[in-house]
Order: C-alpha cells, then structure tokens, then sequence
C-alpha cells in the first residue's frame, strides 16, 4: 500500500468527522468502555474542534497531519500538536510553554498494526524539532495506547491511578527533542 502523508485541506472536513466517530467508537469498543457514549461525543467533538482550528489558524494553534491511502484517498490515520490538554497542565504543574502535547494519534481500525502511527510519530517529530520546539507532551488513559506509547517513549513521567475508575490509570510523558525511539 502506497501511504500518502500530507497535511489537511478544507474538503477533508467530513471525512475527518467521520473518521474521528470511527476511530473513537472502535477504540471505547476494544477498551471495554462502549457505554460511556457521552465522553465519546466529548472526545468526537474535540477532534473536531482541534481540526477546525488548524485550519482557521493554518497550523499555528493546533498543527494536522493525516496519513491517506493513496490509492483509495482514503484517511487511514491522524495526528495533531497543540496546547497540552488540562489534565498534562495540571499534573505536570510547570510552564508548558513551548512544551506542545502530540495527540489525535489515530489510525484507522482496519490499518493497524503496519507502522502507520509510526510513520506520522516520525513525521511530528520532525515537524517539531523543525520548528525549534525543546520538548513535548504525550498522554493516554487507553490501555491499549499505553502499551505502545511505553515500547516508544519508555515509562511515564507520571501515572494517575485509579484516574478512570479501578485499574483504569492515566499516563503523562514528557521528552526532550530531538527524541528518537
């Protein structure tokens, strides 16, 4: 498969949306977590939100790139970087200024597992240590995220247990660029 990486255009917007639903329905679905339709709607929203002001801002307050299969010009995976969310602020209590967090790391469900976060991963880090950027923050409550995250970055700075309900933890990285895994 020939993976086109490029940034987002105003005619993604719907397809974006979608993806994002697809996404974050599968990922809720394989953490055991399908109920919690609300905070799926919340997270949903926000994606939307950050795509939205990556393109009213072009790329200053919060910065896209979107993984397509080329041959399908189909979405097959995201990431974003923008202003640490308020749980990282919050934990990491020191000025995150300059100090951006990477999320929306999302791939496709039929995608998995081929190196497509990678590839995107790979890409932001350029574009941030392009962009002269010291540091960046990294956080998850997924299980399954965590797992990667920490092959990739090793352990967590900090670990909030019990954030999400019993066993259920959330972790907060934060690494100095240039980084490489």
């Amino acid at each position: 498969m020939k993976l086109l990486i490029r940034r987002p255009e105003q005619s993604d917007i719907q397809a974006l949306h979608q993806f994002f639903y697809l996404v974050i329905q599968d990922t809720y679905v394989k953490e055991g977590i399908a109920e919690l339709v609300d905070d799926q709607q919340h997270e949903w929203e926000t994606k939307k939100q950050y795509v939205a002001m990556d393109l009213e801002s072009q790329g200053e307050k919060r910065f896209f790139w979107l993984a397509l299969n080329e041959e399908t010009n189909e979405i097959i995976g995201t990431i974003e970087y923008g202003e640490a969310n308020e749980i990282i602020q919050q934990t990491i209590k020191e000025n995150l200024f300059g100090c951006p967090e990477i999320g929306t790391v999302f791939v496709h469900p039929d995608y998995q597992n081929r190196g497509i976060g990678t590839m995107l991963l790979q890409n932001m880090l350029m574009t941030l240590e392009n962009r002269r950027v010291p540091a960046f923050c990294l956080d998850s409550g997924y299980k399954q995220a965590q797992v990667i995250w920490q092959k990739k970055f090793g352990q967590p700075d900090f670990v909030l247990e019990n954030y999400w309900g019993a066993n259920n933890h959330h972790m907060i990285w934060k690494r100095a660029l240039p980084f490489r895994f």
